[in-house]
């Protein structure tokens, strides 16, 4: 007989994961696992029921259903049942299922944190309307999401795909242009009739686009990056002469620190279910490929590392 769930502490919640999605970074941390290593629990989205509330714990009770990305300092989602700190969890939308919430929370605290926690702009507002903002890599989890965020800001969304399909699932989510990332950029978006792009975010290669986005951003402009550099990156001219600001977003960055402002990520994810109820945004999912079991996951594992997904791939419910 498997061991009943742990009583959760402080502000965890103990939850019954119902649904979870793959990431890059689950692929990374497989890939990256040092033989003879403690044994880790993969897996951050994830969808599914309060089983039990910590003593300090606010605003969630048994049976709500919720949403989460997790923390990358403890045991992951694809598990029956999760330990997870209430301030990196809200109530999932109502209009989606739990495989469809699975896909969300991740792709979603990055895209927000980097657009409108990083740099100096705002989801419900103003400053942001007309300018130019190009994505790289606009297909993928973060991508889908942060061509819909901009959008919902102002923005003029420009997105960078190499295939129809992922061409056509960027114009859905609201891109006006799409460029092919395989080719140079700079005749593609000039062709547009845009000079300069007054935000970037390359979401794929930070290596294989500096200096093209060092050309493309506007002066004063914003970068934004997620992926580690393979190699040493020249930070000077063009980037100095344009007074460029660069930004890094770390998903995992407050719940790795225990940052004060941890709860933020309950606010983006709990606004965010209320844009999707409200039918601003829509879920990246594409594609649930099965139940949460060991095949599933390889298969999926497979799948995100194969660099043809588009959207987000999910898993819900047990054998």
């Amino acid at each position: 007989m498997a061991p009943p769930p742990p009583a959760p502490q402080g502000h965890q919640l103990c939850i019954a994961v119902q649904a979870v999605s793959v990431n890059p970074v689950d692929t990374k941390l497989r890939r990256n696992h040092a033989a003879g290593a403690a044994e880790r629990i993969l897996g951050f989205d994830a969808a599914g029921t309060v089983l039990a509330v910590g003593p300090e714990a606010e605003d969630f009770d048994v049976g709500d259903r919720v949403y989460y990305a997790g923390d990358i300092t403890q045991p992951g989602s694809n598990a029956q049942w999760q330990l997870v700190d209430s301030r990196l969890v809200a109530p999932m939308p109502t209009t989606l299922d739990f495989a469809q919430a699975a896909a969300l929370p991740l792709v979603t605290l990055t895209a927000c944190e980097l657009l409108f926690c990083r740099m100096p702009f705002q989801l419900d507002c103003s400053r942001a309307r007309g300018k130019h903002l190009l994505v790289i890599g606009g297909a993928g989890g973060v991508g889908s999401m942060a061509i819909q965020l901009a959008r919902h800001a102002g923005f003029r969304v420009t997105a960078t795909a190499s295939r129809e399909a992922s061409q056509q699932w960027c114009r859905q989510l609201g891109a006006e242009a799409v460029v092919d990332h395989s080719m140079p950029l700079g005749p593609q978006v000039r062709a547009l009739g845009i000079e300069h792009f007054d935000v970037v975010l390359n979401l794929a290669d930070t290596d294989a686009y500096w200096e093209q986005i060092g050309e493309l951003i506007a002066p004063q402009g914003h970068v934004g990056l997620i992926v580690e550099p393979k190699g040493a990156l020249r930070i000077g001219d063009p980037y100095k002469a344009k007074s460029v600001s660069l930004h890094w977003e770390f998903m995992f960055t407050r719940s790795r620190f225990a940052t004060a402002d941890m709860a933020e990520q309950h606010r983006i994810l709990k606004r965010a279910a209320s844009l999707v109820d409200a039918g601003v945004l829509q879920t990246p999912h594409t594609r649930t490929i099965g139940p949460i079991n060991a095949d599933t996951l390889a298969q999926a594992h497979a799948l995100v590392e194969s660099g043809q997904t588009i959207g987000k791939l999910t898993l819900a419910g047990w054998d």
